[in-house]
């Protein structure tokens, strides 16, 4: 599963992990936020989201996110 590069709206609150000051902090992305996928693999992904990086589960993208179609270059 390619996800990289894609954009979605998050449909429900999603746990995320941050990392400040070299530590693992969960945070909560709320519902209606816009996330970019930077990376990742079938288990984890490194997103954007309100201009911090932070990590969630690719199954919560999966479920509770809806992809952002780019409109077709003409």
């Amino acid at each position: 599963m390619l996800l990289t590069g894609k954009r979605f709206q998050l449909r429900a609150r999603t746990l995320a992990i941050e990392v400040v000051e070299s530590k693992r902090v969960a945070i909560i992305i709320q519902a209606g936020a816009i996330i970019k996928i930077l990376s990742g693999n079938d288990q984890k992904v490194d997103v954007l989201w309100d201009s911090r990086k932070v990590e969630i589960f690719t199954f919560d993208v999966k479920m509770r996110g809806t992809e952002i179609m780019e409109p077709a270059l003409v």
